[in-house]
């Protein structure tokens, strides 16, 4: 068993070595809360290429993302002037918004949900390729969820470290679900032709009178074939093994699809259980920085784990931005609280249980008096979080005593007092905002929110040399495409072949035992 670190590991220098950056998705739509089919906007420059602005699964799916930061407040300041950017170049090409909830706007049929495209480069083209393979096996509409990824790293960590936190993190990341949850209603759009529990609110809105984060439900990124995937987290090389069975293991449904359509159009890049390694859901993946070319599971294996990227994060519809600091500060606090706790390895019955309580929180967090399994054993949702917060609040105090002030227990009393208020939860304040001010509309909540956001981003002050920065940004993102495009020589084919191939996730060396 893994033993929880000594206070050492809370040593001021320590703490200030954290490091955090954001990736955030959102759709863009209309002014009349249905998806945007129009491409990517020139003026933000290439999707492919620029450091800050990209796209996701969709042409139509904006994601913006900061650089590494060693401050809470600084990261976030770069995701407003990003999002500052954006949506002025949005209001200089039309009416667009960004739509400010993880569940969709109003979505057009399935095939009409345009895919990323990335220009004429081969890894351009194998983006692109991707997302119609995962088009194939989930549905697009699935794959227009938006979230923010959490990135976080602590200096002197270890891959056995990382991952005894990545292991408290699943077991207690019910917790996040229940506070940071915002999305337990969805447009009717979303579901159309789908088997689902959810409830009828009006004419178009389905809900759950309880849910916390549709988005991390059996609504979400779910699938059969994911489902038969067991992946332990109590090693690098155990989880690197599961992920290496995947991305190599033939799966039927895939094979009949085939890599090709009857016409030889590519509709995905293999035909395995995992066409790459980014297709693998999970609550929080290791991570490392990888080089131009790279199959990340390679890096992985070759240079250890270098920071952990937290995915479950539901987009706030009430900040402009998706997020404020408080709910970072404490991300921050709960991290090293999964770092600090015994962490014991997983098993097959865990992970079966811990799944169970992710999808319980995700549909009914709120029901009074919810219990959630916990080594087999019934605990309520409150009681167990209510020891996570005692837990977390000599780390808060740490935290504090480093930084000054007192904002990180201030992040913690939060938390504890919205376990015993669930009212003040942003999934109840949706469905209380939703009846209130909009005839339980979904789609008008929303939509109202997202012109308040756009309407409070673009009356914060913007310099002109922020506006010369991110159009020198854009403009050399372009020319960056160019010179991939310019440089390949190599046939698709033959270049989707070397890149799937078992050989690319296969490392030189093992992993450092300290990542850098």
């Amino acid at each position: 068993m893994s033993q929880p670190s000594p206070p050492s590991a809370l040593s001021p220098e320590r703490l200030l070595g954290i490091r955090r950056g954001i990736e955030k998705e959102s759709l863009r739509a209309l002014p009349d809360g249905v998806l945007a089919l129009t491409p990517h906007p020139a003026a933000l420059g290439s999707a492919l290429t620029h450091p800050h602005i990209t796209t996701d699964y969709s042409e139509s799916q904006l994601e913006l993302i900061t650089g590494v930061h060693a401050g809470v407040q600084d990261c976030l300041d770069e995701l407003t002037e990003v999002h500052q950017y954006t949506h002025r170049t949005l209001r200089e090409a039309g009416d667009e918004m960004l739509w400010v909830s993880s569940m969709p706007c109003g979505l057009p049929t399935d095939e009409t949900i345009p895919l990323g495209r990335y220009g004429s480069s081969n890894i351009g083209r194998a983006k692109s390729v991707y997302r119609m393979g995962l088009g194939h096996r989930y549905g697009r509409r699935m794959q227009t969820i938006s979230g923010i990824h959490y990135n976080w790293s602590l200096p002197g960590l270890d891959n056995q470290g990382y991952f005894a936190l990545i292991r408290n993190f699943r077991r207690h990341a019910f917790l996040l679900l229940y506070l940071f949850g915002a999305s337990p209603a969805v447009c009717g759009s979303f579901v159309e032709g789908r088997d689902h529990a959810l409830q009828l609110l009006d004419g178009k809105t389905l809900y759950m009178p309880h849910g916390t984060s549709l988005r991390m439900g059996r609504l979400g990124y779910q699938s059969e074939a994911q489902a038969s995937l067991a992946v332990s987290y109590n090693s690098l090389e155990g989880y690197a093994a599961s992920l290496h069975d995947a991305l190599t293991r033939p799966w039927p449904a895939y094979e009949a699809l085939g890599v090709l359509n009857p016409g030889g159009d590519y509709i995905q890049l293999a035909t395995s259980l995992l066409q790459i390694e980014n297709e693998f859901y999970g609550t929080i993946r290791p991570k490392r920085t990888i080089f131009q070319g790279e199959r990340p599971l390679h890096a992985l294996r070759e240079r250890g784990v270098e920071y952990v990227e937290v995915r479950l994060m539901d987009l706030d519809p009430f900040e402009p931005v998706g997020i404020n600091a408080q709910t970072m500060r404490f991300l921050d606090v709960f991290l090293l609280h999964c770092l600090q706790t015994a962490s014991p390895p997983d098993t097959p019955q865990e992970i079966a249980e811990l799944a169970r309580n992710q999808h319980l929180t995700a549909a009914r967090g709120r029901e009074p008096g919810l219990q959630l399994l916990r080594s087999g054993h019934a605990v309520t949702l409150v009681d167990w979080g209510l020891e996570i917060l005692a837990a977390c609040e000599p780390i808060a105090r740490a935290l504090d005593a480093t930084h000054g002030g007192s904002d990180y227990s201030a992040a913690v009393a939060s938390a504890r007092h919205a376990l015993a208020a669930p009212q003040g939860l942003p999934s109840a304040r949706v469905l209380a905002a939703m009846a209130a001010e909009h005839d339980n509309s979904f789609l008008r909540f929303v939509r109202a929110r997202s012109i308040l956001a756009r309407q409070q981003l673009l009356a914060r002050s913007w310099t002109p040399q922020q506006q010369v920065k991110y159009e020198r940004m854009a403009r050399e993102s372009v020319q960056a495409q160019h010179a991939i495009e310019a440089a390949d020589s190599l046939p698709f084919e033959i270049f989707r072949q070397q890149y799937v191939s078992a050989a690319r996730l296969t490392p030189r060396k093992p992993a450092k035992a300290v990542a850098a």
